[in-house]
């Protein structure tokens, strides 16, 4: 072995990613295989988990076995990977299901952050731990913009699960000094984004509209406002915190908010339709409580970590509708040639 081989392996960083086969999980994969790490990823024993946001890099990753609701298969999986790093992404992470299953994502999205970072204080408290805080966690908001001293009061199941998901990492980095930090990220979107997701299920429903798959879309409250990011640049934001000296929390976000009804019009106009057209409210799509107004503020961020966001709200739609009319071509030609089969 060279001296330079040598000192490559030496110094190459691991990573450890719960939630790697969803959107954040699979650019976080991605943008850290560039960086050199070798990454580690939790998967659970699922026969149904969908691997496709990883298919292209899955010979360049390890896959592991094991759950947020089993604390002894966590602490397996660290001592299999032996990371540097450990990214907490999995979550049940889809509002109106925290609705109709609090007490799954209670154990999932709150007691799962805790069964992880216990793991990382008994098996090597010197690993470096990201939690995904989320924008929800704001909820019925108590000053415009929200900044990571803005106090908590969310509006869903989801919501109370992050702020839990939270604070046990603040706890576990003042009382046993581990290196854990938050990021309170804002609405992030992308072509990898669930079609469940307000956002996906319009830029997918736009490319069947358009390629004359679909006649109309059906959606909640339009009047809601959100901050929307690219998934693709909030991920660096992940990897960044912990680079630090210190760990600290962080607001990640544009700084813009759009309402949804921005969101489809800026959608439908992408492919030279008029969404009046097309889009109807249904009273069901609604949620039973409402979180109107969310938008960070980002200025913590830009001035100790330099960081702000690189793609602008009408060409993150773009984005996710050019990705979602080749999808719907590409499914039109898979459903012609079963036909001609």
């Amino acid at each position: 072995m060279s001296s330079l081989t040598y000192f490559l392996m030496s110094e190459q960083k691991t990573a450890l990613i719960t939630g790697i086969t969803g959107q954040d999980g699979s650019y976080l994969a991605e943008f850290l295989l560039e960086k050199g790490y070798k990454v580690f990823g939790v998967v659970r024993r699922n026969s149904t988990e969908n691997f496709d946001r990883i298919d292209h890099i899955k010979d360049k990753i390890t896959l592991i076995e094991a759950d947020l609701l089993d604390q002894i298969s966590l602490i397996d999986a660290l001592k299999e990977s032996k990371p540097d790093e450990v990214y907490n992404l999995a979550a049940q992470s889809f509002v109106p299901t925290s609705f109709q299953q609090p007490v799954l994502t209670g154990e999932f999205t709150a007691l799962g952050v805790t069964r992880v970072l216990d793991a990382v204080k008994v098996v090597n408290p010197k690993i470096k731990f990201y939690q995904a805080s989320s924008s929800e966690m704001f909820g019925k908001v108590r000053e415009t913009p929200q900044k990571e001293t803005t106090p908590f009061y969310p509006r869903s199941p989801y919501g109370v699960a992050k702020v839990y998901g939270h604070f046990i990492t603040v706890n576990y980095r003042e009382s046993y000094n581990i290196f854990a930090c938050s990021g309170i990220l804002f609405n992030h979107e992308s072509p990898r984004r669930g079609k469940e997701f307000v956002t996906r299920k319009i830029t997918y429903a736009v490319a069947r509209i358009k390629k004359g798959l679909q006649k109309e879309l059906l959606l909640g409250n339009l009047d809601a406002k959100r901050d929307w990011g690219y998934a693709k640049d909030y991920v660096e934001m992940m990897w960044t915190m912990l680079q630090q000296d210190e760990p600290d929390d962080y607001v990640v976000a544009t700084g813009e908010t759009h309402s949804v009804k921005e969101f489809v019009e800026a959608a439908f106009n992408s492919v030279g339709l008029k969404y009046q057209d097309y889009v109807k409210t249904d009273p069901k799509f609604m949620r039973p409580a409402e979180v109107q107004l969310l938008v960070g503020d980002v200025s913590k961020a830009k001035e100790k970590l330099g960081w702000e966001p690189k793609t602008k709200f009408k060409e993150l739609v773009k984005i996710m509708v050019d990705a979602d009319i080749k999808l719907v071509e590409k499914e039109m030609h898979n459903a012609s040639y079963k036909e001609v089969a």
